[in-house]
């Protein structure tokens, strides 16, 4: 039999969802619709003077060769993060999904990264790669590496993409462990009589039964590739060097925070926003239909 929440009052569920109703309007809707508004205005630096340009922004943001090189950088550095991050954390989940002594301890080592803030990430990586200081950098030298992500913008790429998945394994280590747990051990003890070999289970049997949990992980992973890598860019290369680094939200908040252009910033930062709900409108309406619930 179902079961359903009966409430006496009819007023308190309403009083239950609307804190969070009140801080989806405030910290979304509320920036949203005044970044549109902001992207059909100039201001000047000072923010005395405003002039509505109807789609001048949009206009000259589309003329800009540099800004289409922006977006392919973020093409590919969000598939990158995304892509080693959830096969990462997956096998690390698996791994510790298995009865094997110490597991309490891996799991709560592989933890604790998702509470390291992404400029910090950032920061940790440079003390390792770093071209001058870093310890690793430093073996990849006597090992005849060149290594410099100063210069070098295939090394800068990687040094970012490095510190962005490391910053993501834990949540996705912790949503792929809860899925695994959450599968009856019955099936696979069953398939395994079968004659089923390891790969076999996880391919036919396994990986199926996490395809909701690996649909969930794969919008966020999009979404975090996306907006939440901004501290970690800025802490490490600043879009650098020569912008081979340069996403596209750090290049919204290069050209508001630091260029003072509002404006076409907020032009910007509209495109990115529509670009993010594109994607995972796709991803419900073709992916999904693979998923088995």
């Amino acid at each position: 039999m179902e079961k359903r929440a009966i409430f006496s009052n009819r007023f308190l569920p309403l009083a239950l969802i609307a804190p969070q109703i009140l801080i989806t309007l405030v910290f979304f809707y509320w920036p949203a619709i005044q970044a549109v508004w902001q992207s059909f205005l100039i201001e000047d630096a000072f923010g005395l003077s405003t002039e509505f340009v109807w789609f001048e922004n949009y206009q000259l943001l589309f003329t800009k060769a540099h800004y289409f090189r922006t977006f392919t950088t973020t093409m590919l550095f969000s598939f990158l993060v995304a892509f080693l991050s959830l096969t990462i954390s997956l096998l690390l989940a698996v791994q510790a999904d298995k009865s094997i002594k110490g597991a309490g301890v891996y799991r709560t080592l592989l933890i604790w990264p998702y509470a390291v803030a992404p400029a910090v990430a950032g920061v940790l990586w440079i003390f390792m790669l770093n071209p001058s200081l870093g310890m690793i950098a430093k073996a990849m030298r006597s090992a005849g590496i060149d290594w410099n992500p100063l210069l070098n913008g295939g090394d800068a790429m990687t040094l970012v993409v490095i510190a962005s998945v490391w910053k993501q394994i834990s949540y996705n280590f912790l949503f792929f462990l809860a899925g695994l747990q959450a599968i009856p051990k019955s099936v696979i003890e069953a398939a395994a009589i079968d004659g089923a070999g390891s790969a076999r289970r996880f391919w036919t049997i396994i990986f199926p039964l996490l395809s909701p949990t690996t649909f969930f992980l794969v919008v966020v992973n999009i979404v975090y590739a996306f907006f939440d890598t901004l501290g970690v860019i800025d802490s490490m290369t600043q879009g650098g060097p020569a912008k081979a680094t340069e996403t596209l939200v750090y290049r919204v908040f290069a050209d508001g925070r630091l260029g003072s252009d509002l404006g076409g910033s907020a032009a910007q930062s509209v495109i990115l926003m529509f670009i993010v709900v594109g994607l995972t409108a796709i991803q419900f309406k073709y992916i999904e239909r693979k998923v088995e619930y």
